[in-house]
């Protein structure tokens, strides 16, 4: 066989699997882009674009192994009933009723079946089903870190009151991904 052939066989196929890898990191951003939102900026800024799609990935896998659950009816309902009291409590005592909140998001979130380790970890878990209120979550956790300090004001509080209870209401009436992919799959 021509030499040339061979080398000209050989630069095509260098170009093709050259192409296809490029295709491939392309979706993959996309999809995980799709899938973080804002986290996958925060992510991407933190890390760099290739060390964030890695940890954002891993961060998939983990909670892949998670055995997420949606709450019976009437667990969901005590939840509401305790949220409810914690937000009435809020204008006597808005430093515990964020403590309160704070808890009682924990609770709510090991009730689903997420691990309640520490802080970061738990917000890393969460961005993967919940994306779009993670920084909620982070926001308020901030601010009670910031009232253990004495830095922060009522609005402060008043905010991170607003902050949990986006989070609380997501995470009461999301379905779990299993129940999503379903319902997408069989919607269409």
């Amino acid at each position: 066989m021509d030499p040339k052939i061979i080398v000209l066989v050989a630069v095509v196929a260098v170009v093709v699997i050259l192409v296809a890898w490029i295709v491939i990191r392309k979706r993959r951003t996309m999809a995980l882009r799709q899938r973080f939102g804002p986290e996958y900026e925060r992510t991407v800024r933190e890390h760099g674009v290739a060390r964030a799609e890695n940890v954002l990935a891993a961060r998939e896998k983990r909670v892949e192994r998670f055995h997420i659950r949606e709450l019976p009816r009437d667990q969901r309902e005590h939840f509401v009933t305790e949220w409810r009291g914690v937000q009435s409590r809020f204008v006597d005592d808005p430093a515990g009723a964020v403590s309160e909140a704070d808890l009682l998001v924990g609770q709510l979130m090991h009730a689903r079946g997420y691990p309640t380790s520490d802080f970061e970890q738990r917000a890393a878990d969460l961005s993967v089903e919940h994306p779009s209120v993670v920084d909620n979550y982070r926001a308020a956790h901030e601010i009670a870190l910031r009232h253990s300090r004495n830095e922060a004001n009522t609005e402060d509080l008043r905010n991170a009151m607003i902050y949990y209870r986006s989070l609380f209401e997501n995470l009461l009436h999301a379905p779990t991904t299993v129940e999503a992919r379903e319902t997408t799959r069989w919607a269409s």
